[in-house]
């Protein structure tokens, strides 16, 4: 972990802690910083930082305030998941409007996924350079346009079905996901007391995937088609007027930047300077600089051992889960639901609950209860490795594997004979498994990745919707692969035995959590050297 008040990527001073690494670690900490040097001390200045201006800092933002951004954020990335699913209930209309089949329309969930896959690592990078507020206000922007030609498309206009690709293709390339949210959970939480906040955008994560579907239903059965996408806009253009007027800038590089600035327009430190005031839009602009940081989430997901074994882990389950998911139209025509039903997964006969939603807020609950756990663990033993990092992964060691026993269970009752509420237990453990992965991954990543953690975490975003968006096209081939009495049991059967070899993962990746971390040199550099002892 690293410190609140060490740099993030700047030298403020000589006496700073950064400024007594080893040469070794600066050399692995320059492969991922931007190319243009910090200044170095000058008298002409005076340089402020995390140390001589705490207080300008989000992570000292009172509590309410920190939750109230929270509550806001929570709503965005409802929105960005919400433009992910609320698109396939749109595509039969589309498919009747346009005159093409079904899989036709499939691309333009594929592509938005990944793009959106693509759009999570060059986003968030630039909010570490630039800042979160402004990143996610272009995002949001531009995502609501990208709805316009999708929701204008007509098929005797130029274009045609076109528009609807070129504007999925757009909307998921501008959405900056949840990588740069998650970067602003580190701004404003320390390590040590992140996990609370973290658990709840997660929620927000996989809670919005599911507001499509049981939103969705009703629109395809009462609306059209095009009602899918403007609800998408609605939504959108809600949520991006609430960040605009209630959410500040977290990032501490780009508010002590603006704090010198206003120290030197009251005349009250007339040499103040910022961090990072001495780099230039047109220094950002190089062709050079611009490279250094688009791709600094894509070498740290390839050369960063921690960034792509947990990325690999989070992506390949939520891919599983996706597959599955494709099969809930099938096992629940087996029982004769209609669209509203399914997209409920009703349990009750007031469709009071859905599955996949009671399964997040159970596993968001179990996660909480862990955390004084974890954090009394790392007080006692505040030299110990696998205390600091490795016990965030400790409930997976019990959640994890739900996964496979979840999905083993869901194919074996989608039987006539099985009653329908059956396959839903099924859904419940898949779903609490999903988050537990899901947040657990994310966690371990911002406690070892902290000031640059939204480009840590940008390399699970990538792998779960890059892996998400290629299946799309794959899901209804797969499953009409499989012929003969028991086909979709079996094919549910064998995603179920690919989970087991992901649990078997978690149970490595628990063990050999401290040599990842020594082959990751960026994880290395940005924390201090702690003990050995992780028994």
């Amino acid at each position: 972990m690293v410190s609140k008040t060490a740099p993030e990527g700047i030298v403020p001073d000589s006496g700073s802690s950064m400024a007594k690494k080893s040469t070794s670690e600066s050399s692995n900490r320059n492969a991922i910083d931007p190319i243009i040097s910090p200044p170095q001390p000058d008298a002409q200045f005076d340089y402020i930082t995390q140390d001589t201006h705490p207080g300008v800092l989000a992570i000292n933002f009172p509590t309410s305030r920190k939750w109230m951004i929270l509550t806001v954020i929570f709503l965005v990335q409802t929105s960005m998941n919400l433009n992910t699913s609320l698109y396939a209930n749109g595509q039969s209309g589309i498919a009747e409007e346009f005159g093409v089949d079904r899989q036709t329309t499939v691309t333009g969930a594929a592509i938005f996924l990944i793009l959106y896959a693509i759009g999570c690592e060059l986003w968030a990078p630039w909010s570490e350079e630039i800042g979160r507020w402004l990143v996610l206000q272009l995002s949001l922007l531009l995502v609501n346009l990208a709805c316009l030609p999708v929701a204008l498309a007509r098929p005797d206009g130029p274009t045609g079905i076109s528009s609807i690709f070129v504007g999925r293709a757009f909307g998921g390339l501008f959405s900056a996901g949840g990588s740069v949210t998650l970067g602003m959970v580190a701004d404003m939480f320390p390590a040590t007391k992140s996990e609370a906040p973290l658990a709840f955008i997660v929620l927000s994560s996989v809670g919005g995937s599911i507001v499509g579907p049981i939103v969705g239903g009703f629109i395809e059965t009462y609306s059209t088609w095009r009602v899918t996408i403007w609800t998408q806009f609605a939504f959108g253009a809600c949520v991006e007027l609430l960040h605009l007027f209630l959410v500040p800038e977290t990032r501490d590089t780009v508010r002590l930047d603006k704090h010198a600035k206003a120290l030197r327009k009251k005349n009250i430190m007339p040499k103040a300077c910022g961090p990072t005031e001495h780099k230039t839009w047109r220094q950002y602009l190089l062709p050079r600089e611009m490279g250094s940081i688009w791709f600094r989430s894509f070498r740290m997901l390839f050369t960063e051992p921690i960034v792509m074994v947990l990325s690999a882990l989070s992506g390949f389950s939520d891919a599983l889960i996706f597959m599955q998911i494709q099969s809930i139209g099938l096992v629940f025509s087996i029982w004769h639901f209609s669209t509203i039903q399914i997209g409920l997964h009703i349990l009750t006969a007031y469709y009071t609950f859905i599955s996949f939603g009671i399964a997040y807020l159970a596993a968001y609950i179990l996660y909480l209860l862990t955390i004084n756990r974890n954090r009394r663990l790392r007080e006692a033993k505040p030299d110990c490795e696998h205390a600091q990092y490795e016990s965030r992964l400790w409930s997976l060691l019990f959640t994890a594997p739900l996964l496979p026993i979840g999905l083993f269970i869901f194919a074996w009752t989608s039987t006539p004979s099985a009653p329908w509420i059956a396959p839903l237990v099924g859904c419940i453990l898949i779903g609490i498994a999903n988050y537990n992965i899901y947040m657990t991954t994310i966690d371990y990543m911002v406690a070892a990745y902290e000031p640059y953690s939204a480009s840590a975490t940008g390399g699970n975003g990538f792998a779960r919707d890059f892996l998400a968006g290629v299946l799309t096209w794959c899901a209804a081939p797969y499953y009409k692969s499989f012929h003969g009495t028991y086909a979709l049991q079996s094919a549910n059967s064998v995603l179920a035995c690919i989970s087991v070899l992901l649990f078997v993962s978690t149970v490595v990746v628990y063990i050999k959590g401290p040599s990842l971390r020594k082959r990751s040199p960026f994880a290395q550099s940005l924390r201090p050297v702690i003990g050995q002892d992780w028994l």
